[in-house]
């Protein structure tokens, strides 16, 4: 017979979760590149004329294979978290993600995405540039990408700003991490006129893991100790594993694969 949990437990679990994937202690974007890759050569800008710092991207080696590797970046400094809207991208960050992905397609090289997001930057300069744009195009071109693609959300999953990154053959999320089509405070402003029932809706939706896996939207989770090397480890393991899986497919197969996935949706 299956546990019923009480609500006052699924509420507590959520909001430790989300407390824990917006931690100021989460791992950084670049302890994650280079705990997990090799000779990582940034590549900047999106040949339009922006460059988003929000947006890490480049070319690596992992277990000596070459990948090109995007991630958000909510910086490590004041300065650079505000340079970086604290890992919030701007248009120009989105489609340099894109030019590195389209890049990979020709060279035939595996895609593997590191997101940690609030969510796309909410600011007017970037709805004139193009955001909603942006995203949508990556939404596109993602879903017909002729090479592999795995998506690890590390921390905050955080509405279209994640899900342009994250529509990947394998999304994979790590156990203190969440993945909404939006904050729980602005949910919890929306349908009761009360963010402080946060928490509330935090269970209510249901972005958690767990309950994400259960519901087929992510393909696995991977443990998150607090020692960060066994962290990466972990990480490493996984990529290993599907990776192997997934180039062993043919395009056809892979292609059909990954629209199918989204599609059940």
């Amino acid at each position: 017979m299956k546990e019923v949990i009480p609500i006052k437990r699924q509420q507590q679990t959520a909001a430790k979760i989300v407390a824990s994937a917006r931690s100021s202690q989460k791992i950084t974007t670049q302890a994650l590149l280079a705990q997990l890759f090799e000779d990582f050569v940034p590549l900047n800008g999106d040949r339009v004329g922006g460059e988003d710092p929000a947006i890490v991207g480049g070319i690596a080696l992992f277990n000596g294979q070459p990948v090109t590797v995007i991630a958000t970046n909510k910086g490590t400094t004041l300065e650079e978290r505000m340079a970086c809207h604290f890992g919030c991208p701007e248009p120009a960050g989105y489609r340099k993600a894109l030019r590195l992905m389209k890049a990979a397609e020709k060279f035939n090289r595996p895609v593997i995405t590191l997101v940690n997001t609030a969510g796309a930057y909410p600011a007017a300069h970037a709805e004139i540039t193009g955001q909603g744009m942006a995203i949508a195009n990556n939404l596109y071109e993602m879903s017909t990408l002729k090479t592999p693609i795995i998506s690890v959300i590390f921390g905050e999953g955080g509405s279209g700003g994640a899900l342009a990154l994250a529509c990947g053959d394998q999304v994979w999320m790590t156990t203190d991490s969440m993945y909404s089509i939006l904050s729980p405070e602005g949910f919890a402003a929306i349908l009761w006129k009360d963010s402080q029932r946060a928490d509330e809706a935090a269970a209510i939706m249901q972005l958690t893991p767990d309950a994400l896996q259960a519901a087929g939207v992510i393909d696995g989770i991977v443990d998150e100790p607090e020692d960060e090397s066994i962290f990466c480890q972990n990480i490493a393991s996984m990529l290993t594993e599907q990776l192997t899986q997934l180039q062993q497919l043919p395009v056809t197969h892979l292609l059909a694969q990954r629209q199918a996935r989204f599609r059940q949706f």
